[in-house]
């Protein structure tokens, strides 16, 4: 019964989701405007939302203890990372989000923080050089 819970509930936020990304104005120099990216996501999400309801797992399994936990500070440090972008900037959020999840993952804090170093550059140098997406600099970066 939960698969279909969710299923419902993801089904119905990929048809919220296309419905508002309508409603976003297109700018003349941009000929894909910001609803491309919503409008592509919204119709997998609603047909795996369907097929959750559809085809659900006949015995799910819920995660418990240290798990659950796991699960929980994840969604505790992305919830963090989408308040801190804009005050913190790209690359420091960025770098500190992965660090987090790397190191919850395992990794020791070194092989972390390097990751989190080239994903969060690396993330910058293709957004905001190659495709010419403005991300926030932040305080430490004169925003």
């Amino acid at each position: 019964m939960s698969d279909r819970i969710v299923g419902v509930l993801l089904a119905l936020f990929a048809g919220w989701y296309s419905w508002e990304a309508g409603s976003y104005a297109v700018d003349f120099g941009d000929p894909m405007g910001p609803a491309f990216f919503p409008e592509l996501l919204a119709p997998p999400l609603g047909l795996l939302g369907l097929y959750l309801v559809l085809r659900p797992d006949p015995e799910p399994e819920w995660s418990t203890g240290r798990y659950l936990l796991s699960q929980a500070a994840t969604v505790v440090v992305l919830v963090a990372y989408a308040l801190l972008l804009q005050p913190m900037g790209f690359i420091l959020a960025t770098l500190l989000m992965v660090t987090c999840l790397t190191a919850m993952l395992g990794a020791r804090l070194p092989q972390a923080l390097g990751g989190g170093a080239a994903t969060s550059l690396g993330a910058f140098a293709l957004f905001d050089w190659l495709l010419g997406i403005p991300l926030p600099p932040g305080i430490a970066f004169g925003g």
